[in-house]
């Protein structure tokens, strides 16, 4: 079984602070304005060389926008990010446009990531004909070693995009993602759509191309097993903030936060002997639109007592045997 390499003790690779996002709706005439939604809200991570950071919650959470944000796929309301030392946000369109090399993305959805009117070889060479400067006789031979890597036959290259299963459309979405070199990946769910025996491959894929390549990856999921198999470190987001940063081993065996308690106690026990504890998570959501004053999470803690409505906990380091340090934003944790 391919088990998760050891990541780099230097200088973080990205480094994320006080990233928000918010949404505004146009004004109309003569009507109020709506409230802005905060879909990411004041986050801050950094993700190390070779490192995988997984970041977790329930749908709606601001997973997504936040990966995006950092990819600037969706331009960022305020924050910074920075990749190896160099400020993202700031840069112009074609400094930006440069800085792709090093920062790619794998989609959910393995389909609408890919261009149905080109062939396979063509897709996987798209990033090579856009950044590098290859003849066409280096591009077709890095296309067919990046078609081997991925475990896909060369001559499939010639196929188009509705000709492969959903497994192969994600193996094409990676080769693609690696043509370039990246030093980091962001994994918007590459497996979510994917059935169970293909999930395994396709992340134990991913793990060996870490392994080879020293790549670190930015991994959403909502797939508790999977983010436990690939992860280094773990980041729980509620309500467009993170509420605990820790260790996937400290993370899954002593959980801190009353959220992050509540979400691993639903994941399926395999054996049907070993009696599931079940902790029930009252209520729906709030909305980000409108979210509640101090601790975002307290209509919906078993723990909130009167200062949780009042002021919101920082995310703050408390003391840990893991080397990485844990993290949590709650007041009685």
């Amino acid at each position: 079984m391919t088990t998760t390499t050891t990541p780099s003790t230097k200088a973080p690779l990205l480094q994320v602070r006080e990233l928000r996002k918010h949404y505004t709706s146009p004004r109309r005439w003569l009507r109020p304005a709506k409230p802005a939604i905060q879909a990411v809200d004041g986050v801050s991570f950094t993700v190390g060389h070779g490192e995988t950071l997984s970041l977790v919650g329930e749908s709606g959470c601001g997973k997504t926008t936040t990966a995006k944000s950092v990819m600037r796929l969706v331009e960022p309301t305020s924050g910074s990010v920075r990749l190896n030392g160099e400020e993202l946000l700031t840069l112009p369109a074609n400094a930006m446009r440069q800085r792709r090399r090093d920062l790619q993305i794998i989609f959910q959805d393995p389909y609408a990531s890919l261009n149905p009117r080109l062939t396979a070889g063509d897709i996987v060479a798209e990033p090579l004909r856009n950044f590098g400067d290859v003849s066409v006789a280096e591009r077709r031979e890095r296309v067919q070693w990046l078609f081997s890597r991925v475990g896909l036959r060369p001559e499939a290259a010639k196929k188009f995009p509705h000709e492969f299963s959903g497994g192969q459309r994600q193996r094409l979405g990676i080769a693609r993602a690696l043509a370039l070199n990246p030093k980091l990946i962001v994994c918007d769910e590459p497996v979510s759509a994917l059935d169970v025996s293909v999930q395994a491959q396709v992340v134990n894929l991913l793990m060996d191309l870490q392994a080879e390549f020293g790549i670190a990856y930015l991994f959403v999921a909502h797939d508790l097993a999977v983010v436990r198999h690939i992860s280094h470190r773990v980041a729980v987001m509620y309500l467009g903030h993170i509420v605990e940063i820790a260790d996937r081993d400290t993370l899954f065996s002593a959980p801190r936060h009353p959220y992050t308690e509540i979400l691993l106690s639903a994941v399926p026990v395999p054996n049907p002997r070993t009696p599931a504890r079940r902790l029930l998570l009252q209520g729906d959501p709030p909305s980000p639109a409108n979210p509640p004053s101090g601790c975002r999470f307290h209509t919906r803690c078993p723990m909130a007592q009167a200062v949780c409505k009042e002021k919101t906990p920082e995310l703050t380091e408390r003391p840990s045997s893991s080397q990485g340090g844990h993290w949590v934003a709650c007041h009685f944790r």
